[in-house]
């Protein structure tokens, strides 16, 4: 398929799931018991072919003890096409989620959901292929409309701003702890941003500005990468 071709087909489904996407609480807060934090890491193969591997962690809300963690790695097969990263991680991600033996609560995601020029980043996409609600944490801001800038929270931890564009909260800078950098909080899908921020606070411990089930997750994805690489197992 041509990469004009994809593109549209693309748009057209974001676009057709974007009126599905709730951005409120589908759930009571307090009957989350396990969260999963997915992130995905990638390189190149000896000949050129992009592989990459997407890492799931599962952890008790309570104790912050690991649950669970699974990965599933091999080719991308969809071409970088700005707005349409979902389509080459989630092919990734649902396998893995298939190979989970807990089913999690709720997923967090490194990376965005609502904060998209479609509020369809990977956190939203992945929430109709997984039947749960999503939560997107990104370390780093992405300029949905490449002008509008997020404004700096207050130092201290627990603050944020929202951010907006065009008269709509896309998302929120929270500051996890104070003096440190933010992180980009959006809806993934079936939950409040207030209750995604809650929960990113709640899963943030000493040892990171990110929240545990995301961090653990991209620290998997590093182990993963060079366990793979070192062992010749990438995708022909």
């Amino acid at each position: 398929m041509e990469q004009t071709e994809m593109q549209e087909r693309f748009l057209k489904e974001q676009n057709e799931l974007r009126s599905r996407i709730v951005t409120e609480d589908t759930f009571e807060p307090e009957s989350i018991g396990l969260v999963a934090g997915v992130d995905l890491a990638y390189w190149q193969d000896g000949s050129g072919q992009e592989q990459a591997v997407c890492c799931i962690v599962v952890i008790d809300r309570v104790t912050h003890k690991i649950v669970e963690k699974k990965h599933f790695s091999g080719r991308i097969e969809v071409p970088y096409m700005p707005g349409f990263l979902a389509y080459r991680e989630l092919p990734l991600v649902r396998k893995t989620a298939g190979l989970l033996e807990n089913t999690p609560d709720i997923y967090i995601f490194d990376g965005n959901g609502y904060l998209h020029p479609r509020n369809m980043g990977i956190a939203t996409h992945a929430s109709f292929y997984l039947d749960r609600p999503t939560i997107g944490i990104a370390k780093t801001y992405f300029r949905v409309d490449k002008k509008t800038d997020y404004t700096e929270p207050a130092p201290e931890s627990g603050s944020y701003t929202d951010i907006v564009i065009e008269g709509k909260v896309y998302g929120r800078a929270l500051r996890t702890h104070t003096g440190v950098r933010p992180v980009f909080i959006s809806v993934g899908n079936g939950v409040s941003l207030d209750t995604a921020c809650n929960f990113a606070m709640e899963l943030t411990d000493k040892e990171s500005h990110i929240p545990i089930p995301t961090r653990l997750a991209d620290l998997e994805t590093h182990v993963m990468r060079t366990e793979i690489k070192g062992s010749g197992q990438e995708q022909e």
